[in-house]
């Protein structure tokens, strides 16, 4: 197994990585055009301009819609099959390696139990967004910013300022939750263990079972803490972006310094970057979960091979 939930991505789903990374490209390149269309048909509804004009970009804007989310709509439903295919065949292979151990204890049944039906699922499902994820969100970032800076870029940076803060704390929250992730794992574990043993010995027992349960709710409570004080906190820090170019750049609009437009252009920027932005950190929170999970999975499986007879004749 490779060591990293990424070499695994490469190594058995790289040439579907290489299609879903040419769909991501193709969709974080239009993604500037409809702010650029949105200026220019507000500035020509100000101007007074012909509405044969404002027609025109308006089809214009709907057929880049439309084009931009059918790429998108094919990048999802690839995705969503590289990784069920993925899911698929990491509990084929747990199987196999569990079939092959033969007899074990009641511990590693709960264990194999734990990998099957659960822990494969986020590993596997990570490997549709492993690569064209960040791919895209980035690309959808370094798109829009350059388009913003290109029509006024003091007002941009302005409100850019206002992402600063989340590169403090959004790493210290992301790490408290993986800490409190690789102990669910665990637990759950050792919980599956538990179970096994009490279903081996007719069904008495089951106290042992309640205080891994609450240590299970205790962890996935502080999770959820977390990761939803993180959302606000993003959250209040996009709106106060949005606040501070709408209150700015209305001001330089009244004074005729810049154009209508290009205000509107800039908070459609700003919410069109909230988005992507959310979505990568996003990324970046379930890459470390889910590395913690791969080396859990990729550990059970060194474990049951250990475990299989021709593994302990070749040892001896």
């Amino acid at each position: 197994m490779p060591r990293t939930i990424i070499g695994y991505a490469l190594r058995f789903t790289g040439r579907h990585q290489a299609g879903l990374a040419i769909l991501s490209i193709a969709v974080f390149l239009l993604s500037a055009a409809p702010l650029e269309l949105q200026r220019r048909i507000v500035n020509t509804i100000v101007d007074r301009g012909a509405f044969e004009t404002v027609l025109w970009l308006a089809m214009a804007y709907g057929a880049v819609a439309l084009t931009e989310q059918s790429l998108k709509l094919a990048l999802n439903i690839y995705r969503g099959w590289v990784s069920e295919n993925s899911v698929r065949t990491l509990r084929i292979r747990a199987g196999d390696s569990a079939r092959s151990a033969g007899c074990t204890t009641a511990n590693d049944a709960g264990v194999e139990i734990s990998v099957i039906l659960e822990e494969v699922e986020p590993v596997g499902g990570f490997t549709g967004i492993s690569i064209s994820e960040p791919l895209l969100q980035a690309g959808i970032l370094v798109s829009v910013m350059s388009y913003m800076l290109y029509i006024d870029a003091g007002l941009t940076l302005l409100a850019l300022a206002f992402f600063l803060p989340q590169l403090v704390f959004v790493p210290l929250l992301q790490l408290a939750i993986n800490r409190r992730a690789q102990s669910r794992i665990i637990t759950k574990r050792g919980l599956s263990g538990e179970i096994v043993k009490t279903a081996i010995a007719a069904g008495n027992g089951w106290s042992r079972v309640e205080k891994p349960i609450n240590r299970v709710f205790a962890l996935n409570m502080g999770i959820y803490k977390l990761k939803f004080t993180m959302n606000l906190l993003m959250n209040v820090m996009h709106h106060s972006a949005v606040a501070v170019a709408l209150g700015v750049g209305g001001w330089q609009a009244l004074q005729g310094h810049i154009e209508v437009g290009t205000v509107v252009a800039i908070v459609g920027g700003m919410g069109k970057l909230n988005d992507p932005w959310g979505d990568l950190v996003n990324w970046a929170r379930e890459l470390s979960v889910v590395e913690v999970k791969y080396r859990l999975y990729a550990d059970a499986i060194d474990h049951l091979s250990r475990l299989r007879p021709d593994a302990a004749g070749q040892a001896d």
